[in-house]
């Protein structure tokens, strides 16, 4: 070779080890391998013209492989140059080990460039070869057919790094595709070391790739209720409850859906399909989807079905039943107590209205009431936090207000029928009871005076509400006028006559 080509040769390498060294810290390993590789080679080519010249043999047989040597480091060096560098810039990602059978080609190539220069007679070398293949090829079948198993995995693209797979009962997300094994790290953090022709004799599944869009897995929840609630009341209050929702890790394309399944033992059998969107986060979503199935049957008055099997050894007689109700009432009754609106009450009145409290739990994000909705209820927070929110003019969201344990809310959808002036979302799991129009008509009816008193309380309310919309506090006189509008809208709401 030529001084000019190698000056030539040797310049491009050095860049080329400066390039990988700056932009690929993470191969500097390898590099470092590599140019020792070719330094070694560049050394004993050096060292046997200077050493042996009166062995001619020697000197050519070691020359030759300095040279091969320092072919074998030049390639390696391009090979990551192309395959590392160029090829991301264009936006390539051929599998890794392509860049491995590139390089190997290349190797075998130089190595046999060089005998064939040094006069060695192939004939005989390949029929020898072939003998030695066989007899490796026999007593290697294992290794051979994991290798053999691992490029035919990357080259048919049967597999990519970031897939999920499952193989029997192992599920885990792929690593790295090796020569012999693929590595996948399961959700408990391992990582296991599948044979890859495990992998190309028997079945996997890959979880939720798809070719138009971000990883999806479809997740099945489910669950039995009592046949004799109507199956369209079920699904129609769960389905409700997951698409109107925002749970983490769950897509709203495709939405979840409740399906019935079947029946069985005199119960209804149900399914909840939803899209998980995170595939590490399986069963934490799945925990959460279930939190909100619970919560809106619980909210539409639908239990969960018990297993017919199940015997109840507990003698419910009638003193238990009685301490069990009354501790029930007890609580209603000190929601009632807690809340302003109903201060006014007696004893007598608020017990009344406590024994028509539902109750309404909600999971966390739920929305509890939207904005501009028509729904004659009011709530009474028992426990969890719940933020409300009102659309600003600029299409904005403002939170206005932090309701927990003992705040109520919705009084002016109860006592007007106005609709929703803003929007309540629960924060944490809330537990609510909640009272509707027809609970409360008979006490107001029977008593008018509560009107007025509720009023009062209403209009502060409201103008408060109004000074966080507007930014301008209302005055005593229009506070005063509000006070009679509402008065006004009660009496109409719940057909009381303006002489009472």
């Amino acid at each position: 070779m030529e001084t000019t080509e190698v000056l030539l040769l040797g310049s491009a390498a050095l860049l080329a080890a400066l390039l990988l060294f700056r932009q690929r810290p993470q191969d500097r390993p390898t590099l470092y391998s590599t140019l020792a590789i070719a330094a070694f080679g560049a050394a004993v080519s050096a060292i046997t013209r200077v050493v042996t010249p009166e062995l001619p043999t020697v000197s050519q047989v070691l020359h030759e492989a300095g040279v091969i040597a320092i072919g074998i480091g030049l390639i390696r060096l391009f090979g990551m140059v192309l395959f590392r560098l160029l090829f991301p810039r264009l936006r390539i990602t051929p599998p890794r080990i392509t860049e491995d059978i590139v390089v190997v080609i290349g190797y075998v190539a130089w190595a046999f460039v060089r005998l064939r220069y040094a006069g060695v007679e192939f004939t005989g070398l390949v029929t020898a070869s072939a003998v030695v293949t066989a007899i490796i090829a026999f007593s290697m079948q294992d290794t051979l057919g994991n290798i053999l198993g691992g490029i035919a995995l990357q080259l048919d693209d049967s597999l990519q790094l970031g897939d999920w797979i499952k193989v029997d009962d192992l599920s885990g997300k792929v690593i790295e595709v090796r020569w012999r094994s693929t590595a996948i790290r399961t959700r408990n953090g391992e990582i296991v070391f599948l044979p890859n022709s495990v992998l190309m004799k028997n079945r996997f599944m890959v979880l939720g790739r798809r070719e138009d869009g971000p990883p999806q897995w479809r997740r099945w929840i489910r669950f039995e209720a009592p046949n004799d609630v109507p199956p369209a009341r079920v699904i129609s209050a769960v389905q409700g409850e997951l698409v109107g929702t925002r749970i983490p890790n769950v897509s709203l394309d495709p939405q979840p859906d409740c399906v019935l399944m079947g029946f069985d033992g005199g119960l209804c059998q149900y399914a909840v399909r939803y899209w998980l969107t995170d595939l590490l986060r399986d069963d934490p979503t799945d925990s959460l989807v279930r939190a909100h199935v619970y919560a809106a049957l619980r909210r539409a008055g639908i239990p969960l079905a018990m297993p017919q099997y199940r015997l109840r050894t507990v003698n419910e007689n009638a003193e238990f039943e009685e301490a069990r109700s009354r501790r029930e009432m007890d609580r209603r009754m000190g929601a009632l107590q807690r809340a302003e609106l109903f201060r006014s009450l007696t004893a007598e009145e608020r017990e009344t209205l406590a024994a028509r409290l539902t109750y309404a739990p909600y999971a966390a994000g739920d929305v509890i009431t939207r904005k501009g909705a028509t729904a004659h209820w009011l709530y009474l927070v028992t426990s969890g936090d719940a933020r409300v929110t009102i659309d600003l003019p600029d299409g904005s969201e403002r939170e206005v207000n932090r309701l927990r344990a003992g705040d109520f809310f919705g009084e002016m959808a109860l006592m007007t029928g106005a609709p929703r002036r803003a929007t309540v979302t629960a924060t944490t799991d809330v537990e609510c009871y909640r009272l509707d129009k027809q609970s409360f008509a008979d006490l107001i009816l029977a008593r008018p005076g509560i009107a007025e008193e509720i009023s009062h309380l209403l209009a502060e309310r409201q103008a408060a509400l109004e000074t966080l919309e507007k930014g301008v506090q209302a005055s005593p006189q229009q506070v005063a006028r509000q006070r009679g509008e509402l008065l006004g809208r009660i009496r109409h709401f719940f057909g009381l006559r303006d002489s009472m």
